[in-house]
């Protein structure tokens, strides 16, 4: 199954110069992303939205305005998780209220809960409203990964359908995909084809913000059977798809899109915004993947 269809890209949060947020780029980046980019569904305030330095009323803002452009022709996930098992609460019923359509909830960072805590955390969010969820293993950002075990047990929750896998564990990744249905997502780009090769459905992309297209004809490729072409379009595509995080992601997507005349602005202090250097670099891996900025 596809709970959120197969192409997802984890949105920037277009910002003003001043640092506010740009509704209005918000609402213009969304189309952009599915009418010209293809993707089946947008998450929105996950941590390449800058999540950890958005407010809770900005937050709603963002998610309003893309549900109001393009929630009639694509899945909304919202970006829920944080270090607080119930201020992750408070957004996942936010998110419900203003009418996205999924959560997607990374596993709690820096304060490292035991897989037991992971357990409550999740199951807790799950239980707040009747919205499916993904889960976002990504245990190089948040210092724990969620256990296979932990992974099977939370598939018991009719709520939690499946996972954003950014563990780089081909292995583990096989081991929960044989005892559980969860939908897999890759969170790496790069591994969206490996992933798929094990029984993963799609990716929740970043360099997709350029490459959706081509990364959403890969997978159809590999889906009907022709893996000479879908391993075709993923080298073709693999300079950008490593490229987007040769510094942090989120910098080189808004350097890309303030490039292109799309929504972007400026990003949030820590994070700084890509120099000339990294901005040239950009440029020449979007070249070699045959999509010059």
């Amino acid at each position: 199954m596809k709970p959120f269809g197969s192409l997802l890209t984890a949105m920037v949060t277009p910002m003003l110069p001043d640092g506010s947020i740009d509704v209005d780029g918000a609402a213009r980046l969304a189309e952009y992303l599915v009418d010209e980019q293809h993707n089946d569904a947008l998450v929105i305030n996950g941590t390449t939205g800058e999540s950890p330095t958005t407010s809770g009323v900005e937050k709603e803002t963002v998610l309003r305005a893309v549900i109001e452009a393009v929630g009639d022709r694509a899945k909304i996930v919202a970006g829920v998780g944080t270090s607080s098992t119930y201020y992750s609460i408070e957004l996942a019923r936010q998110a419900e209220k203003v009418g996205a359509h999924g959560l997607l909830v990374v596993a709690p960072y820096y304060n490292k809960p035991p897989q037991s805590g992971l357990l409550q955390h999740f199951t807790a969010i799950a239980d707040a409203t009747g919205l499916p969820s993904l889960l976002y293993d990504i245990p190089h950002r948040t210092g724990v990964a969620i256990a296979t075990d932990t992974m099977v047990r939370l598939a018991e929750h009719e709520r939690i359908v499946g996972v954003k896998d950014a563990k780089g564990d081909l292995t583990a990744t096989s081991w929960v995909l044989r005892r559980s249905d969860l939908a897999y997502y890759s969170g790496e780009d790069a591994l969206t084809l490996p992933l798929l090769s094990v029984g993963a459905v799609g990716v929740v992309g970043t360099s997709t913000h350029l490459t959706g297209p081509g990364t959403k004809k890969m997978i159809q490729a590999f889906d009907n059977g022709d893996h000479s072409a879908a391993l075709t379009l993923h080298r073709q595509l693999l300079p950008l798809f490593t490229g987007i995080f040769r510094t942090q992601g989120t910098i080189l997507v808004k350097a890309a899109m303030n490039a292109r005349g799309l929504p972007g602005g400026p990003v949030r202090s820590p994070l700084v915004d890509a120099t000339e250097a990294e901005l040239a670099q950009l440029r020449a891996d979007c070249a070699e993947a045959g999509l010059p900025l």
